[in-house]
C-alpha cells in the first residue's frame, strides 16, 4: 500500500501516539475463559471485550470503506474510540468457493458496477485493489492487529449478501445457500489460515440462526461439529457460539448444555436490538419496556452468567451485537439505548457494537447506502454522533475483575440517559460527570443511606427541584433512599413533608437534583423518565 501524503500523516499523529502504547497492552492473547469471564491465558487477568462490527460479508467481499479512509486511518480511528476488538464479519463462498480464489479487489468491484467504490478504493488504498479479495481480508486483520485491537472473526452469511432475513437462504442448516458440510470447509480453512495471527483471538460460528428450518436437534448436531472443527483447527481461539432465533434464545442451555471438551474456550453470544417491540420503545413507559425486555434477556441469555451458590461459575456471554440509530432521532433506539447500557453496565459484559461502518459499496440494490447505525459518518472520518465517546464511556471500562480474592466491592451511580456518573468532587460537591474518574458509593438496599466511600457523608435530599447534596446527618428519610417503578432504576428519598422525590439529571447540566417521579404505574406516560435513571453498578476495581 502506498504511503499516506504528509498532511494525511500529521492528521494520524495524535492517533498514532497512544496506539503505540495501545499495542503492547491489549494484544496479549491468546484467551481462554474461567467461570463467566474472558481472561489472558498467560497472566490470568480479565481480558473485557468492547468490540465494534465491520461487515466484510457484503457481495463485494471486501471490507466497507476502503473506498473512503486508507485502511490504517479506519483501523486507529476505531482504537482511539476506545474499542479494543473488532468482530469482521466474513461470507463462507469467500473462502471455499473457486470463484474468489483469484478474484482481486478491482475486478470484484467492478462486476458490481462499482466505478465510484473502486477509484475509491485507488486513491485511498491503491496497494489493495489489484490484490485477492482473501490477501485484501487477510490485510484487514493484520491492519486490525497494528491498531492494538483484537479480532473475532464471525462467519456472517454463507452467500455474500445482506442479513438477515427469515427466507433469504442463509438462516439455517440446509437452507437453499447453507450447505452445512460447505460451512465446515470454511469453518477448518479460516480457523486454519488464521492460526498465525496473534490478533485473532475467537471465531464466531455462525450469525443469527433463524429461519422455518430451525430446530434444537439440528442446532446441537451442527454446532458441536463445528465447534470441534474449529478446536481442532486452531484450539488457541475462542469458540463463539450463537443461539436460536436470530440469536436472541439460548433458554434451551438450562436443560441440555452443550457437550465439549474445549469449555475453557467456549463462549456464547446473544443480539440484542430493539427492533421485535420498536412500537413499545416508542410509544409505553421505559419503565415496563426496559423491565419486561431484561427479564426476557433474563430468561433467553444472560442467566448464563450467573454463578452458583458458591460463587464460582457461570459462563461468558458475549453480546456480539447491539446497536442503534447513532444520529440520536431515533425515540424508540434512544430508550432503548438507556436500558441496554443500564444493563450491560450491571453485569459488566463483553460487547460488539454494531457498526463500524459508515456507509456500504452496494447494500439490498443501494449503492453508497448510508448506514445510520454507523459509529463513523459517511465518510468515515469522525463520529456520526459526536457524544459517542461519553455515552459508551463507563461500559467501555472494565468495571469488575474476576480474581475471586478482590473484595473491596462498591457501587458506582450511573445516568444512562448521559451516560454520565454521580461524582462528588474535591469539595464535596455532588455532580453528573464523566465516568471517567468515578466516585465510590456504599448502598446496602432499600431504604439506606448512600455513603461516599472513605467519608461519613451521605447522599440527602433538599427540597422539590433543589440539588442533592453530601452531608453529615444520615438519619433521616432524607438520607434514605429506594427503588421505585417497575425498572427499579428510579430512586427516592422523602422531603420533611413526607413527599417521595426522585434524583433526576440530564445530559447538558452538571446539577443533580430531586423532583416529582415520572410515570409512576403510568404505562403511556408522555414524559421519558429515563432522566430520572440511577443505577449502583457494582465493581471490585482496586
Amino acid at each position: 500500500m502506498p504511503s499516506s501524503p504528509p498532511l494525511q500523516r500529521l492528521s494520524l499523529l495524535p492517533l498514532l501516539l497512544p496506539l503505540l502504547f495501545l499495542a503492547m497492552f491489549t494484544n496479549s492473547q491468546p484467551l481462554s475463559t474461567s467461570g463467566r469471564w474472558l481472561i489472558d491465558t498467560s497472566t490470568a487477568k480479565r481480558m473485557k471485550l468492547r468490540c465494534v462490527n465491520w461487515a466484510a460479508h457484503m457481495p463485494a467481499v471486501v471490507a466497507e470503506g476502503l473506498d473512503k479512509q486508507p485502511l490504517n486511518s479506519i483501523t486507529m480511528r476505531a482504537a482511539s474510540l476506545g474499542f479494543n476488538c473488532v468482530r469482521l464479519t466474513w461470507a463462507t463462498h469467500l473462502f471455499t468457493k473457486e470463484h474468489y480464489e483469484n478474484l482481486t479487489v478491482g475486478e470484484s468491484l467492478r462486476s458490481l458496477g462499482l466505478d465510484k467504490a473502486l477509484e475509491g478504493v485507488k486513491r485511498n488504498n491503491g496497494g489493495m485493489v489489484g490484490m485477492g479479495v482473501r490477501e485484501a481480508y487477510d490485510e484487514v486483520v493484520k491492519a486490525i492487529g497494528d491498531a492494538g485491537m483484537m479480532v473475532v472473526l464471525d462467519n456472517h452469511v454463507s452467500r455474500p449478501q445482506w442479513c438477515c432475513g427469515g427466507q433469504d437462504g442463509n438462516g439455517f442448516f440446509g437452507d437453499l445457500y447453507f450447505d452445512p458440510d460447505d460451512w465446515l470447509i470454511g469453518l477448518d480453512f479460516v480457523a486454519r489460515r488464521f492460526r498465525g495471527y496473534s490478533q485473532v483471538i475467537g471465531m464466531s460460528m455462525r450469525n443469527e440462526l433463524r429461519g422455518p428450518r430451525e430446530s434444537q436437534e439440528a442446532w446441537y448436531r451442527n454446532i458441536t461439529e463445528g465447534a470441534s472443527r474449529i478446536h481442532e483447527a486452531n484450539p488457541n481461539v475462542l469458540v463463539i457460539v450463537s443461539g436460536l432465533h436470530y440469536d436472541t434464545d439460548l433458554s434451551f442451555l438450562h436443560h441440555q448444555p452443550l457437550n465439549s471438551t474445549y469449555d475453557n474456550k467456549l463462549v456464547f453470544e446473544v443480539h440484542w436490538y430493539s427492533f421485535s417491540i420498536r412500537r413499545d420503545w416508542a410509544n409505553k413507559s421505559p419503565n415496563i419496556v426496559c423491565s419486561s425486555a431484561t427479564k426476557k434477556l433474563e430468561q433467553q441469555a444472560a442467566f448464563l452468567v450467573k454463578n452458583d451458590d458458591d460463587g464460582d461459575g457461570g459462563t461468558p456471554l458475549f453480546v456480539s451485537e447491539f446497536g442503534v440509530d447513532q444520529r440520536g432521532w431515533n425515540r424508540a433506539d434512544n430508550r432503548f439505548l438507556s436500558c441496554f447500557l443500564m444493563f450491560a453496565a450491571e453485569k459488566d459484559l463483553d460487547w460488539a457494537l454494531w457498526a463500524l461502518q459508515g456507509s456500504y459499496y452496494k447494500r439490498n440494490g443501494v449503492v453508497g447506502l448510508d448506514e445510520t447505525y454507523g459509529v463513523f459518518d459517511f465518510n468515515w472520518d469522525q463520529p456520526r454522533n459526536p457524544k459517542f465517546q461519553q455515552r459508551f464511556r463507563l461500559i467501555q471500562q472494565m468495571l469488575q475483575v474476576s480474581d475471586s480474592s478482590s473484595n473491596a466491592t462498591y457501587q458506582i451511580i450511573y445516568h444512562p440517559h448521559s451516560g454520565k456518573c454521580l461524582n462528588a468532587d474535591e469539595n464535596n460537591k455532588v455532580l453528573l460527570s464523566d465516568c471517567q474518574k468515578k466516585s465510590r458509593w456504599n448502598y446496602n438496599g432499600e431504604g439506606s443511606q448512600v455513603q461516599l466511600v472513605g467519608s461519613t457523608n451521605c447522599l440527602q435530599l433538599v427540597g422539590d427541584g433543589l440539588p442533592v447534596v453530601l452531608s453529615s446527618e444520615c438519619d433521616d428519610n432524607r438520607s434514605t433512599w429506594k427503588a421505585v417503578s417497575e425498572s427499579k432504576y428510579q430512586i427516592f428519598a422523602k422531603d420533611l413533608q413526607g413527599r417521595a422525590l426522585c434524583l433526576e439529571g440530564n445530559s447538558t447540566e452538571a446539577s443533580i437534583l430531586t423532583k416529582e417521579c415520572l410515570c409512576l404505574g403510568n404505562s403511556t406516560c408522555s414524559e421519558n423518565p429515563q432522566v430520572q435513571w440511577f443505577n449502583f453498578v457494582p465493581s471490585n476495581i482496586p
